[in-house]
């Protein structure tokens, strides 16, 4: 069976690929080669997958260069893209960065037009504990007056009684005697009488000074409205933002505000409350509400304290981009929020605090750790450079490395983290609780 089958296959290729000779002839010899039909068709078929690989080939590498221009062209249009879209970034960081230097100028202006109100405002509540005393001088002097006033008069009609009574008793006496006596009367009745034009006049000008005074009483009186109005406006201005930006980063501001207090608990000073009664008396409604916007003003004070000392703030002041936020990944939570910029790019303390740890730490590679007040904890990771040391405190904006790709990375960025009593946090809360206020 097998010999059938491979007679059949040989006359097959006797058919297609006939038995050849090849001849090689040289001056003394003649020799050929056979060429049987198998070498003749392993030959074809050897030719024919080299032909079939060339073709093959071309085609691929075609394909790869058609392929690779489209992608040079694409990743071409995606870099003008990005690149686009990166200016677009840092102009809008720099326009946020303006903004918030304006806001903190206006902020600052503000504060200082407070002082300057709190100082007219205490210059003219002594000036109106002035007046209201000299006002009740002038009535007491008037009341003293008035008496004075009724007595003369008494005594004036007692001398004009006994001139009358007298008279014809000293029309009958000497005339000498008669004459000096009548004199004395008219000399003490003038003199009385002058006395009474002089308490009536005084009476008046006094009268005349008490409209004065009460006029510019109530001219400082709307004048200080007009101050406490403006007062209480710039407080709620300055102060609900403030509120909100806490309470937006998941802190309770009265709870806050405590624990600055404590550590700032010394009296005295501008903003103590005011006490303007020294008899006794209930506190007047000016003097409320003054006390009012001095407590507020105390609050901006408190909360100026302890936006210094939460991470309110940016760790970078270089142009950069977002190449990672807070959340899970694969599984796995990201604990922080990832920052891209050039190597070497400065890094930056987000708030006041004292360096708990300044050094390499397996995947973080070169950390640092800031502890601040309130329970929280910043990390910057994979640094280049650290440029702070363990126990040493920082303030915020204050430089501690350089950006880098230790640990693992994939890429030189900052891996910033906050953590509140241990736990993790977004860090975005708190830097764009800022950019609201900021």
């Amino acid at each position: 069976m097998r010999t059938r089958l491979a007679i059949k296959i040989h006359a097959l290729m006797e058919r297609w690929f006939p038995e050849r000779r090849l001849f090689l002839r040289s001056d003394t010899d003649t020799r050929f080669i056979r060429l049987r039909s198998e070498t003749q068709a392993l030959a074809c078929a050897g030719s024919a997958l080299v032909l079939a690989w060339t073709i093959m080939a071309t085609a691929i590498l075609l394909m790869d260069s058609i392929g690779a221009g489209n992608f040079r062209e694409q990743a071409k249009r995606d870099q003008i893209t990005y690149q686009q879209r990166l200016n677009e970034l840092s102009r809008e960081r720099d326009a946020r960065a303006a903004e918030a230097l304006a806001a903190q100028e206006r902020f600052n202006s503000a504060l200082r037009q407070i002082s300057v109100m709190q100082s007219e405002l205490l210059d003219s509540e002594t000036r109106r504990r002035e007046m209201e005393t000299g006002i009740d001088i002038i009535q007491a002097t008037l009341r003293d007056t008035m008496k004075e006033r009724q007595a003369i008069g008494d005594r004036l009609s007692a001398l004009e009684s006994q001139i009358a009574e007298g008279g014809t008793a000293l029309a009958s006496a000497g005339g000498g005697e008669a004459d000096s006596t009548l004199d004395l009367l008219s000399a003490a009745l003038a003199q009385t009488a002058a006395e009474r034009d002089q308490v009536i006049a005084d009476a008046r000008d006094a009268l005349i000074r008490a409209d004065e005074m009460a006029a510019e009483i109530r001219a400082m009186e709307d004048k200080n409205d007009q101050i406490f109005r403006q007062l209480e406006e710039a407080m709620t201005v300055s102060v609900k933002p403030l509120d909100k930006m806490f309470e937006a980063a998941g802190m309770d501001p009265d709870n806050i505000l405590r624990q600055v207090r404590k550590g700032y608990s010394g009296q005295g000073g501008p903003l103590t409350p005011l006490s303007l009664s020294t008899r006794g008396e209930e506190p007047s409604e000016d003097a409320l509400r003054a006390n009012r916007i001095l407590n507020q003003m105390d609050r901006l004070n408190l909360y100026r304290i302890a936006a210094q000392k939460a991470p309110f703030a940016n760790p970078l002041k270089d142009p950069f981009r977002f190449t990672s936020g807070f959340g899970y990944r694969w599984g796995r939570l990201h604990a922080g929020t990832d920052f891209a910029a050039p190597h070497g790019t400065p890094i930056y303390s987000t708030a006041d605090g004292v360096v708990t740890f300044a050094g390499w730490s397996s995947g973080y590679g070169r950390l640092v750790k800031i502890q601040h007040e309130f329970g929280i904890e910043t990390r910057y990771a994979h640094l280049s450079k650290i440029n702070v040391k363990v126990g040493q405190r920082v303030s915020r904006g204050g430089r501690i490395g350089a950006m880098g790709n230790t640990g693992r990375s994939t890429g030189t960025h900052l891996h910033y983290e906050v953590r509140v009593g241990g736990k993790p946090v977004n860090p975005m809360i708190y830097i764009k609780a800022a950019n609201d206020v900021f």
